[in-house]
């Protein structure tokens, strides 16, 4: 597969194949054309004597001074110069790989006035992996994510970073090596690449591919503890999510009975006289399935800004440039802050398991240990997993729900939806850890449900837990145990399907 940039559909599979290497992307020549066009256009504007936001004024609040053609590439150089101001720690080398394939696009649609030499130079760094440094605080998320978009396209004009493996090298440097000499943007250019949304979806676009997993495996550690605590497979029932139709519920509970389909463990207890399970085994559809429909909508919101134009002006024609508010960010930045609700929520409901497991109910040992008194057994990751959790709750206030004026009042009202994409990442990073330490409680509680067996996928989920931690007879370091289960949940070792 070929994907052609300006012109094709960008997914989330997509976008995430352009950026491994797996799927090829190009510029086609509908796309060069619309380029070409779009930049004749700004040429005609920039020297026109009518004041052109963008192409021959100033910005923010000095759109009202215009600038002569003389004046334009030394107005282009110091917006980006004066704009990468961004403070704190890089951030991963990927996520700028996809704010750079995520700019091409919306760049090669034809509305941006950019030349085609920059257009082309930004996919030399893709196709060399030359990526730019970028670090992680500065953007206000409207007017466009304009200190990391600065910094992820100063290397055009010769200044900022590469990543080099693990170091950072300085952008001059790597563009002699490779033979390229620096450009020198021209009118409307330098506008184009600091404005827009790149930084907060490319965020957004980790966080959804990340998330797609951790629901996935949020069912499969619930149907594991259920199992370990031999519960009921009752709420899953099919009749009892098509009375009440949310299309999460209706999965997860379509999950939930793939994974108890064919358990010995499960029928073994069939006609006990429990009654009802608590909350965080009962409603794993209602809960997992409200996470799952969140999902759903930052997805779909995200793939509509993949595709987007999201910078300013908007170049129309030779004689208009359409001065928006097109790089605004509060359409991800909102939606972004509801998943960060979502996925801490999945948390929250795995500690509660973790906590079930541990009170020494329904035949299962106090602390998952036989020993118990003079073995603590598995009593004091749960206290990792609380902690975590509440953690995940002080990251869900929603940055979306706060602005703080900008540029002397010109942009008064800002999205902070990059802060609400790095929360969602981190919310999402403590999930693994939560889900990693239930997952090993889970696989721990199904050794007292011996030699009752699980249905396949759950064996085999067992299985490779048992490959990297061993059933706990007697305390031992815990802390190996878990980092092993982390490690197998950032690698998606899991079979969740």
């Amino acid at each position: 597969m070929t994907f052609k940039y300006g012109v094709d559909h960008l997914n989330l599979d997509i976008v995430n194949g352009i950026a491994d290497g797996s799927i090829k992307a190009e510029l086609c020549q509908e796309a060069i054309d619309k380029i070409n066009a779009s930049r004749r256009n700004v040429d005609i504007m920039a020297n026109s004597d009518k004041a052109i936001y963008g192409i021959n004024t100033g910005f923010g609040p000095l759109c009202d001074t215009q600038i002569s053609p003389t004046e334009t590439a030394l107005l282009q150089k110091n917006l980006l110069i004066t704009h990468a101001v961004g403070v704190g720690e890089p951030i991963a080398k990927a996520i700028s790989k996809l704010m750079l394939i995520t700019k091409v696009h919306a760049l090669s649609q034809g509305f941006s006035g950019i030349r085609l030499d920059v257009v082309e130079r930004m996919l030399a760094f893709i196709d060399l992996d030359l990526i730019p440094v970028v670090p992680e605080q500065g953007s206000v998320g409207a007017s466009g994510d304009l200190a990391p978009l600065s910094h992820l396209f100063l290397p055009l004009i010769g200044e900022g970073e590469f990543w080099q493996g693990e170091r950072m090298v300085p952008a001059i440097e790597m563009l002699r090596e490779h033979g390229l000499a620096p450009l020198e943007l021209q009118a409307k250019e330098g506008l184009a690449l600091i404005n827009g949304t790149q930084f907060i979806l490319s965020h957004a676009i980790t966080a959804l591919t990340k998330m797609r997993y951790l629901l996935d495996l949020a069912d499969l550690a619930g149907a594991m503890s259920i199992e370990g605590m031999q519960g009921s497979q009752s709420p899953f029932r099919a009749e009892l999510h098509q009375i009440r139709p949310f299309p999460g519920n209706i999965e997860v509970a379509a999950r939930m009975r793939k994974f108890f389909d064919g358990s010995q463990n499960m029928a073994a207890h069939v006609d006990c006289d429990r009654v009802q399970d608590p909350y965080s085994l009962r409603c794993i559809p209602q809960v997992h399935g409200a996470s799952r429909n969140a999902y759903n909508h930052l997805k779909d919101l995200a793939e509509i800004e993949m595709n987007s134009v999201t910078d300013n002006p908007i170049v129309i024609s030779s004689e208009e440039a359409i001065s928006g508010g097109s790089f605004h960010g509060q359409p991800l930045a909102m939606v972004l802050d509801y998943c960060s609700i979502a996925a801490a929520e999945l948390g929250n409901i795995a500690d509660r398991r973790c906590y079930l497991l541990l009170e020494g109910l329904h035949g299962l040992p106090r602390l998952l240990t036989s020993s118990g008194g003079l073995n603590s057994g598995m009593m004091i990751p749960q206290y990792v997993t609380a902690a975590l959790v509440t953690e995940n709750k002080s990251l869900c206030f929603p940055p979306s729900a706060d602005s703080v004026p900008t540029s002397m009042g010109q942009e008064d009202h800002v999205s902070m939806g990059s802060i609400s994409g790095r929360q969602l990442n981190q919310i999402l990073g403590n999930l693994e850890k939560i889900f990693a330490i239930e997952l090993m409680y889970a696989a721990q509680a199904m050794e007292f449900r011996r030699p009752n067996t699980c249905s396949e996928i759950i064996e085999q989920n067992h299985s490779l837990i048992r490959s990297k931690v061993a059933k706990l007879e007697e305390d031992r370091l815990l802390k190996p145990d878990i980092d092993a289960m982390i490690a197998l949940v950032k690698a998606q070792a899991f079979i969740v399907n």
